[in-house]
């Protein structure tokens, strides 16, 4: 878990650099495996080991618990020495002796098997005989009833009930999941988002319309390895948008806090570039390390560490604590601190519960998706409409009538007479040879 400038949890401490590859090697660890193990690069592991970088929020206690030496075997219990022997019943009177093996005759035949009782009484005559006296030191004969079966199996020792199994973790919907990462990060995230925008309203609005978009796309961000991550991506990405200038209620920030040295890290936090701040904010007040705040800007590693310098020396002007801290480390410390006083100071709106949060973001998208289908509905009648009344093909447009002058009269044949039109008939129906076509006759 990566650290808040909201709650941090309790540092994990880290031996030594040296201590560090010690215990890696004496667990016969490779830098490549740890990194796998953690989700850094190979570099990354041989830099915390040399103590160039330490690493930070959830990679630090991945770390911690990888390179941690093993607990130290509990003693063995020492056996518990089998049960002693039952003792032996020693030499017993005469008279005993005879009363507990008297052996009764029968006229009958004898049992067969050696499982019945010691002694049958059958009617008819019986007589007793009874033993003579044992000498004293050697045992009796062992009793019918109590002696061992020397051809019965030995009976096996009751088998221990087996482990009862750990209960089972009961899988969450989608809801439910959603619902746990909300209450988790929102109201820390609204804080942040704060520390890189200064407007109170626009830190909410840019929350939830990351988790809007986080429950949009929830099967990829249910399986993304760090979840709040990616919706803190989404959120600053959103907050740090340019458009947001044109509106005119995010077009100036909020008023500043009161106390001074709140105020002077506010002012100077605003008026770093907004790249500079976001890198500031994940470093040293979330608390990732160089490589995955690199990533989360989209800038190579140099890029990022040159942004982080840039925007802490800026800062330092403004707070002379910080310009006094001995080393880097200090300085990250020291402005973790003072981000995470800011944060927690100011009052910054709460997020909506989490089912409005996902009841809105439906509703936005069943609005959007109608309103695509209406238009697209539209555009489609538009283009019907349009083909069906268009002509088939191309009609020159008439010029208007003007007046022109100075044109001589139309000139041309006469109107025929009825002479000249009997002449044209004649010619029409006679032969096209002879003298009559030279001549031709009128009638």
């Amino acid at each position: 878990m990566t650290r808040s400038t909201t709650d941090e949890p309790a540092a994990h401490p880290l031996p030594s650099p040296k201590e560090r590859r010690r215990l890696r090697e004496a667990k016969s660890l490779t830098e490549q495996q740890v990194a796998e193990a953690v989700g850094v690069t190979r570099a990354t592991v041989r830099s915390w080991e040399t103590g160039r970088t330490s690493p930070r929020g959830r990679k630090r206690v991945l770390y911690a618990k990888l390179i941690a030496p093993d607990p130290e075997p509990r003693p063995k219990r020492k056996p518990k020495s089998p049960p002693a022997p039952l003792p032996v019943r020693g030499p017993e009177p005469a008279s005993v002796i005879a009363a507990e093996h008297a052996s009764v005759s029968t006229p009958g035949p004898a049992p067969a098997s050696g499982d019945g009782p010691a002694s049958v009484s059958a009617p008819g005559p019986t007589s007793v005989n009874a033993p003579g006296p044992t000498p004293p030191g050697t045992p009796g004969p062992a009793s019918a009833s109590t002696a061992p079966d020397a051809s019965s199996p030995p009976v096996p020792a009751t088998p221990p009930p087996p482990p009862e199994p750990p209960p089972a973790t009961p899988r969450l919907s989608p809801d439910e999941a959603f619902d746990a990462l909300y209450a988790h990060a929102a109201p820390g995230l609204v804080r942040q988002t704060y520390l890189l925008t200064g407007r109170r309203s626009l830190a909410r609005e840019s929350v939830e319309r990351a988790f809007q978009l986080a429950w949009h796309r929830w099967p990829e961000v249910a399986v993304d390895r760090d979840p709040a991550g990616w919706v803190r991506a989404a959120a600053y990405e959103y907050a740090m948008s340019p458009w947001h200038r044109l509106r005119r209620v995010h077009r100036h920030p909020d008023e500043p806090p009161t106390e001074p040295a709140r105020r002077a890290l506010f002012e100077a936090l605003l008026d770093l570039p907004p790249a500079y701040r976001r890198t500031l904010l994940l470093y040293d007040g979330v608390g990732l390390d160089l490589p995955e705040m690199a990533a989360e800007t989209e800038a190579s590693t140099p890029a990022a560490a040159g942004r982080l310098e840039v925007a802490r020396a800026a800062v330092a002007e403004r707070l002379p604590e910080l310009a006094a801290a001995a080393s880097p480390a200090e300085q990250s410390e020291l402005l973790h601190d003072r981000l995470g006083g800011l944060a927690r100071a100011e009052h910054v709106p709460t997020p909506s519960p989490a089912r409005a949060v996902r009841t809105g973001g439906e509703n936005k998208a069943r609005l959007w998706t109608r309103a695509a289908i209406a238009f697209a509905a539209l555009l489609i009648g538009a283009t019907a409409l349009t083909l069906h009344t268009a002509p088939t093909h191309y009609e020159p447009p008439i010029s208007p009538p003007e007046r022109v002058g100075g044109v001589p009269p139309r000139g041309g044949p006469q109107k025929l007479t009825p002479q000249d039109l009997k002449l044209q008939k004649s010619l029409k129906e006679e032969l096209a040879h002879g003298p009559e076509r030279l001549v031709p006759r009128i009638p």
